[in-house]
């Protein structure tokens, strides 16, 4: 079986895969201090109590956009699991697109990953749209290559900025109050901030399409992008699993 791992600014993400099939996926809080061994006690824990063996995976692959935690993934994966770990970034992994911008380095391990993987399964081109610690919107040619995008503060950021930078404004939950017009400052903020946002999604998708000028596919993924998929049309399909199904693709790939 293969682990595949998807490293994000808030949460860890374990994917276990059984070939082509996805079995089963773990989440943590990201905390670049936790170590090798902290990762394989929690994961073969919760694997067990799941029905799984940490022992049968076969082979592992890292997408990760926080350095520090990268280091100990990697440990954990040369420790406990058989053969060299792959790790998106080395030259010597190929994802079969590549970052048609001015500066290559700097895209985030996911958003390359999420654009091969958009391509392959819904055909470009296309906008990726991830509901994670930031909103990112990625431009996807044809080919699959990723060619550049927006990022925005994620939702829970701006709730959370929102909530510490205000003397008598509550932190409420992320909802769609059924009116733009809010009549107490809950409402008034869950109007402002889940509304806002469709506005701002419905406003990037028209000016990115626009600007790239072609008709464009919209994919979401991230935790939040079912409830938006509900109240806007520019959402064409939600796929949550989509960073993990890629990295599993790219394993299947380099490991030929």
């Amino acid at each position: 079986m293969l682990l595949a791992i998807d490293s994000g600014n808030t949460n860890v993400v374990f994917g276990v895969f059984d070939g082509d099939r996805f079995v089963k996926a773990f989440r943590c809080a990201n905390d670049p201090k936790r170590t090798a061994d902290e990762y394989i006690v929690w994961l073969d824990a919760l694997m067990k109590l799941n029905g799984l063996d940490a022992s049968t995976i076969s082979g592992s692959i890292i997408g990760s956009v926080v350095p520090e935690t990268a280091f100990n993934l990697t440990s954990l994966c040369r420790r406990y699991f058989p053969g060299e770990p792959l790790v998106i970034g080395d030259p010597k992994v190929k994802l079969g697109n590549e970052a048609l911008i001015e500066w290559p380095e700097q895209v985030g391990a996911d958003r390359l990953i999420n654009a091969f993987e958009a391509n392959r399964t819904y055909g470009g081109p296309l906008i990726v749209i991830d509901f994670g610690t930031a909103t990112t919107f990625d431009v996807v040619d044809a080919a699959g290559n990723y060619c550049g995008g927006a990022i925005a503060p994620g939702i829970n950021l701006s709730l959370e900025a929102l909530y510490m930078a205000s003397a008598k404004l509550p932190l409420v939950e992320i909802a769609a109050p059924p009116t733009y017009i809010g009549k107490e400052t809950k409402t008034a903020m869950q109007s402002g901030i889940f509304w806002g946002y469709v506005c701002m999604i419905e406003g990037m998708v028209a000016r990115l399409s626009a600007e790239f000028d072609a008709p464009m596919k919209v994919i979401a993924t991230g935790g939040l992008s079912e409830l938006f998929a509900e109240k806007t049309a520019v959402i064409e399909e939600t796929d949550r699993s989509l960073t993990l199904r890629g990295l599993a693709e790219i394993y299947k790939r380099n490991a030929r």
